[in-house]
């Protein structure tokens, strides 16, 4: 594992925090996108992997709500992006421990991904199906997954999550 230090997110990271998404994906979709949620949505997680000084890796958590549950605090983890040179380090893993911990620290009661199946699992995700609970995108059910915070939060809950609207640009 690499050496960074993560840390939130500070007004004079935008333009760095825009590169690594950049960087890390194939078009600026989740850099745009970064950018509306930190300008429109409430009650944000956006930690920064900061390595020698420079930040390598980016994480955003945003609220999302479960139809059937509108006051359920839940968080959507998306996206999250690490500098090509510097994936595969474990930096990935700190930016998501790190966001799972402050969700916590919050009273989060759960966080969902729309991700890998192969990745996510390793941080206590399922598929959400599991719980009944589905995406407002037509997704595999392997790959949207979600990660109960508070016990028992999720009990006797179904329905269908959706993100906030700025995800609709993509």
């Amino acid at each position: 594992m690499t050496n960074c230090s993560v840390r939130r997110e500070q007004a004079t990271d935008k333009d760095a925090i825009y590169a690594v998404n950049v960087a890390a994906f194939p078009e600026d979709d989740e850099a745009r996108l970064v950018d509306a949620l930190r300008d429109q949505a409430e009650k944000t997680v956006s930690l920064v992997a900061e390595q020698e000084g420079n930040i390598v890796g980016h994480l955003l958590l945003s609220p999302v709500t479960l139809d059937t549950a509108p006051k359920l605090r839940l968080m959507g983890l998306a996206p999250m992006a690490v500098l090509p040179a510097v994936q595969s380090q474990g930096i990935g893993s700190q930016l998501v421990e790190a966001g799972l911990q402050r969700c916590a620290d919050s009273e989060v009661a759960a966080v969902v991904v729309l991700g890998h199946p192969e990745y996510y699992p390793r941080f206590g995700f399922i598929p959400s199906v599991e719980y009944g609970i589905k995406s407002e995108y037509d997704v595999a059910p392997e790959v949207f997954m979600i990660k109960e915070l508070i016990p028992e939060s999720l009990d006797g809950l179904s329905g269908t999550v959706s993100y906030h609207p700025a995800f609709a640009s993509l």
